[in-house]
């Protein structure tokens, strides 16, 4: 269940009473008179119902004036809950809460400090554990990594056909992988100079070799992590998200192009960067099949009356 908290003036929300007040999936209504000119409506509704809710909502001009907030409550212990979740069709792990998918894609395509912060410190654990072969620091890196984030953001944008954050998380890519592999060529590029950087160990390593040979294999590991990063987001499966970041090896190839680079290894450093892109592309191809493929089985099979 979901709970929703509409604040208006008070005609509108007696309209928005009134529009809720017979859905089957709709449940705990309660309206709260204020002195002033706002009241407020609250009640709960069937997360596989939310959308056609939000819309109708909406539809009154409710945000113009006022808010609509959403909330998901840890348990909902309530006999009249279970009877409007039982009208309401699918289940409630499969549903699309559009509005706040598109919110949390507004708020991943923004650049932050924090953001940079952790691809910068992922993009150099993933370069130690190149330049040192060491597997486990690559899947580290991999699961420090916030790159997945915005990535997501363009999926969500280019299916819900708002152009506005990709701009924007394009922008986040492009800055954190520049920022991220140039701070890294800076500081193997001064151990370099400094003599404390062996060319051959830079270069080779059989069991991170993986990175600069990107194949076929690395789209299709691409392709499924790019599904299933999308699905644990709109699903709320939030422990699914660690799999996704050490399957993918976007973090270890802009690594590996600031290593490659500092010890003029031109050839590493393309093989890095083609790495990198086809990694991208399959995240991207994926994540974007993905919601398009959940947006048409909710709407033919999810069973919902209107909206998405």
């Amino acid at each position: 269940m979901l709970n929703i908290r509409v604040t208006t003036d008070r005609e509108t929300v007696t309209a928005a009473h009134e529009l809720v007040a017979n859905d089957p999936t709709v449940a705990n209504i309660v309206s709260l008179t204020s002195s002033g000119p706002t009241d407020i409506l609250f009640f709960d509704v069937a997360r596989e119902n939310a959308n056609p809710i939000v819309a109708a909502l909406r539809d009154l001009g409710i945000e113009q004036n006022g808010s609509i907030t959403l909330s998901e409550p840890l348990t909902t212990i309530s006999v009249a809950a279970d009877r409007a979740e039982a009208h309401a069709p699918g289940h409630p792990d499969d549903a699309l809460v559009w509005e706040h998918i598109e919110e949390q894609a507004r708020g991943n395509a923004r650049l932050s400090w924090s953001f940079v912060a952790f691809l910068v410190l992922a993009t150099l654990i993933a370069s130690i554990g190149r330049y040192t072969d060491q597997p486990i620091l690559i899947v580290g890196a991999m699961v420090v990594g916030p790159e997945f984030a915005p990535i997501a953001a363009i999926c969500v944008a280019l299916i819900r056909r708002r152009g506005a954050p990709i701009p924007q998380a394009i922008a986040t890519l492009a800055l954190g992988f520049l920022v991220a592999g140039g701070l890294t060529w800076l500081l193997w590029a001064l151990a370099d100079l400094s003599g404390w950087v062996d060319y051959t160990a830079a270069t080779t390593g059989e069991s991170t070799q993986f990175i600069v040979s990107p194949d076929i294999w690395s789209f299709i590991i691409a392709l499924l992590a790019g599904s299933a990063g999308v699905l644990s987001l709109t699903t709320s499966k939030s422990a699914a998200l660690v799999g996704v970041f050490i399957s993918v090896t976007t973090v270890p190839a802009i690594a590996c192009i600031g290593l490659t680079l500092a010890v003029g290894a031109w050839h590493e450093a393309w093989s890095s960067s083609v790495q990198l892109a086809v990694n991208l592309a399959g995240l991207l191809i994926a994540g974007t099949a993905t919601l398009a493929i959940q947006r048409f089985a909710w709407r033919r099979f999810g069973g919902l009356k209107s909206g998405e």
